[in-house]
C-alpha cells in the first residue's frame, strides 16, 4: 500500500470504495516485488503499478468489477507467447495478484495503518486470499508487535497468523503463508497475505564530503533514510546535504555507539565511511566490524585509495579486528565502473549495495545467463 498511499487517503476522507490489486507472490523475472500496489478509484483513477505496464490494464478492469460487486478475486499472470491476443508478463516471470475492494466498512483501521506506514511505524496487514470458505475470503488481521486488529474468523486462526506476521514484519518481508481452514501449522485449504511495512532501512554515511553529498542523493532515490555525520561543525550542514533526512554534527564513533544503545541499528542498515581519515573511520569501523546478530548491518563500506585502504587494515588489526571481520568490509568501497566524479562513484557505491542486497555478482546482463530478477 505505500506505493498508493498518497492517492487513496483522500479516497477515504470521502468515504469513497476503492479497489486496491497488490502482488503477492512472484517467480522468475517478476518485475515488481510481493507487496506492490495498484489502486483502482471509483471515478476511473489508476495509481501505482504491479507489473510495470504488461497486465495493468487487465488488473484494472478487474478493480472495477470487484469496487461493483465487492467479490475480491486472486488472478495469475504469466508468460504470454501471443501478447498480441492475451494479457501476459512479456519479461518472462509469474505473478498472483489480489484485487479488494477497501471502504471502511470493510478495512476499519485504515487510516490508523496509513498513519502508522507514513510515520514509519512498523505495522503489518494479513489478508486471507484463498479458503474453502468464500466468507472467509478478503478478511483481515492488523498486526503491530503488541496488539492486534480485526480478525480471520476465529482466534485459532488469529493467533496462528498474527505470530507469523510478527516474525515477517521484524524482517521486513512480505509473503504469503499457508495453514489448514482454521489456521492449522499445515500447509493446504488456506492461504494468507501479509503485507509487512517497516520504516525505511537507515544508511549513515560518515563523513561530511563532497562525495557523501552524491552518495545521500542515490542512496534516498533507492528508498533509505540517510543520516550525514561528521565532528567538522562547518561542513556537517543540512545546506551541503539537501539529499539527506539529517545531518549530525558528532564524532564518527560517539554516534554509531549512541545509535546503538537506543536499538536503532539493525541488519538493514548500511555504513559508509567516507572519511579516508584513520582518526575519524578506524575508531568507528572498530565498532562496526564487530557487531553480531540483529546488530550486524547489511553493509560496511570505506573510501579510500589502495594505499589508504592497506593503512586501515592494519590500524584495524591492531585494535583487534580479526579476519573474519575484515572480510566483511567493502574496501575500497563501491563497485569497479571506472567512475570519476562524486555522482558517479555514488552510482559504484549503491551498486554494490545491491549486489549485496540480493547476492548479484555486478557481470553485465549479456554475459551471464543467469536470470535477471533471481
Amino acid at each position: 500500500m505505500r506505493d498508493v498511499i498518497e492517492a487513496v487517503i483522500p479516497w477515504v476522507g470521502r468515504g469513497d470504495d476503492f479497489a486496491l490489486a497488490t502482488v503477492v507472490s512472484t517467480s522468475k523475472s517478476a518485475p515488481r516485488p510481493p507487496g506492490a500496489t495498484m489502486a483502482v478509484g471509483m471515478q476511473g483513477e489508476a495509481v501505482g503499478s504491479v507489473s510495470g505496464g504488461c497486465v495493468e490494464g487487465a488488473v484494472y478492469q478487474i478493480g472495477q468489477d470487484v469496487i461493483e460487486t465487492g467479490i475480491p478475486a486472486l488472478e495469475h499472470y504469466g508468460y504470454s507467447d501471443d501478447v498480441a491476443f492475451e494479457v501476459g508478463l512479456t519479461c518472462g516471470g509469474n505473478i498472483d495478484v489480489f484485487v479488494e475492494r477497501i471502504n471502511f466498512q470493510s478495512f476499519p483501521e485504515i487510516l490508523e495503518v496509513t498513519d502508522d506506514i507514513q510515520a514509519g511505524n512498523p505495522v503489518a496487514v494479513a489478508t486471507v486470499i484463498e479458503h474453502p470458505d468464500p466468507e472467509t475470503l478478503g478478511r483481515r488481521l492488523v498486526v503491530w508487535p503488541r496488539r492486534t486488529a480485526g480478525t480471520l474468523g476465529s482466534s485459532q486462526f488469529d493467533h496462528a497468523v498474527s505470530d507469523d506476521a510478527r516474525g515477517l514484519l521484524a524482517s521486513g518481508e512480505s509473503c504469503v503463508i499457508m495453514y489448514g481452514p482454521d489456521g492449522e501449522r499445515m500447509e493446504s485449504g488456506a492461504q494468507v497475505f501479509v503485507a509487512s511495512y517497516q520504516p525505511k532501512p537507515r544508511m549513515i554515511i560518515f563523513g561530511a564530503i563532497d562525495f557523501a553529498g552524491a552518495v545521500a542523493k542515490a542512496g534516498a532515490l533507492v528508498g533509505f533514510h540517510v543520516t550525514v555525520c561528521d565532528a567538522r561543525e562547518v561542513f556537517a550542514t543540512a545546506a551541503r546535504f539537501p539529499g539527506a533526512d539529517e545531518v549530525i554534527v558528532s564524532w564518527p564513533h560517539v554516534y554509531l555507539q549512541q545509535e546503538l544503545d537506543k536499538e536503532a541499528i539493525d541488519n538493514r542498515t548500511v555504513i559508509c565511511v567516507l572519511t579516508h581519515d584513520p582518526k575519524f573511520d578506524v575508531p568507528v569501523l572498530d565498532i562496526a566490524l564487530r557487531l553480531e546478530g540483529v546488530e550486524k548491518p547489511a553493509y560496511v563500506g570505506a573510501m579510500g585509495s589502495r594505499k589508504t585502504h592497506l593503512d586501515r587494515l592494519s590500524r584495524l588489526r591492531d585494535v583487534g579486528i580479526d579476519a573474519s571481520q575484515i572480510a566483511e568490509l567493502h574496501s575500497p568501497i563501491g563497485l569497479n565502473l571506472g567512475g570519476r566524479t562524486p555522482e558517479e562513484t555514488a552510482v559504484s557505491v549503491l551498486a554494490e549495495i545491491i549486489a549485496k542486497r540480493w547476492n548479484g555478482n555486478g557481470v553485465p546482463l549479456k554475459c551471464s545467463d543467469s536470470a535477471v530478477h533471481p
